[in-house]
């Protein structure tokens, strides 16, 4: 079962794909569940979070879809990516490995499934990031693309990453117990409700002492989350429309990434539809769950029509 406290999931990762370069290996934790004669749709997560975010989400469509879910390398239960090598640019590496050596990896996984057609893409925060390397960089094909308050469109970055990054030997220097505070905060500000116990305590503790990633690792994707750059690939963004149906959901009262984003990402990637739900914040999975339920269930049936 996936590391929590008290909150126990319907679903366990329990696969595991190795992928291997030259320079890193990444373990991947996944399952899969649903209707294995429908349509794939695979959930891609963000940053700090895992796929136990798409939990009920994923539950809600089980019976119509084949679902696939995973948790990115050092996010939830997969361990980081495991360094074989000193490369000569291992600085830019390392600040790339939540972006660039991610996306990699998931193609490698999509690669692995070996699907019969194009799965269904939904991701949440950076894993849109992800999803649209996977469309533009490793031209993985995709039946739809959903794009839920995701990381995809600059200028990027909370305060806190910028305070972190430029204050790293001190923020390390933290006592883990004390940074289980700051792991707490950062995960309730992205919700505009008030977090259950059970839930907070979930989402937090893989970064917590004793957690799968524990708090130096929170810290170090606090890091790299504030020296992102997606420059060169926001130039290709326009062929995305092109490439995959994509709609875009975003809720009004995000905190980490402004509602106004999501106006400006649907032009930039041509997308077909965009969707904003009112009292939601950049956890919209469990701030209006029946509302983000309904709106993917209605944007993936109607680009479904023809697989059934």
């Amino acid at each position: 079962m996936l590391h929590t406290h008290t909150h126990t999931h319907t679903y366990s990762l329990d696969q595991t794909f190795i992928h291997t370069t030259t320079t890193h290996q990444h373990r991947i934790q996944w399952t899969r569940f649903g209707n294995t004669l429908s349509p794939a749709l695979v959930f891609i997560h963000g940053t700090p979070w895992s796929s136990a975010v798409w939990e009920n989400l994923a539950s809600s469509l089980s019976a119509h879809y084949n679902i696939y879910l995973y948790d990115h390398p050092g996010f939830g239960i997969s361990p980081p990516c495991r360094r074989l090598m000193d490369a000569a640019d291992h600085d830019k590496v390392d600040l790339d490995a939540s972006l660039v050596l991610r996306a990699e990896a998931s193609a490698a996984l999509f690669k692995h499934w070996n699907m019969t057609s194009p799965p269904h893409v939904v991701s949440h925060d950076n894993g849109g990031l992800v999803s649209l390397r996977l469309l533009l960089d490793h031209n993985v094909k995709f039946a739809s693309l959903c794009l839920i308050d995701v990381v995809a469109i600059g200028p990027f970055g909370l305060p806190f990453f910028k305070l972190v990054a430029e204050n790293e030997a001190v923020f390390t220097a933290i006592p883990p117990n004390f940074v289980q505070g700051l792991v707490r905060a950062y995960v309730r500000s992205a919700s505009c409700q008030s977090l259950p116990k059970e839930i907070e305590d979930m989402l937090c503790a893989p970064w917590l002492a004793g957690g799968m990633q524990g708090s130096d690792k929170f810290l170090q994707q606090m890091v790299q989350a504030h020296y992102r750059d997606t420059g060169v690939l926001e130039n290709e963004y326009a062929r995305v429309g092109g490439l995959s149906p994509t709609n875009i959901i975003w809720g009004r009262d995000d905190a980490w990434i402004p509602v106004e984003t999501a106006q400006r990402l649907k032009e930039a990637l041509k997308a077909e539809h965009l969707v904003i739900i009112d009292e939601a914040g950049h956890l919209v999975q469990y701030d209006q769950p029946s509302k983000l339920a309904l709106e993917v269930g209605l944007w993936l049936s109607k680009h479904s029509k023809n697989e059934t």
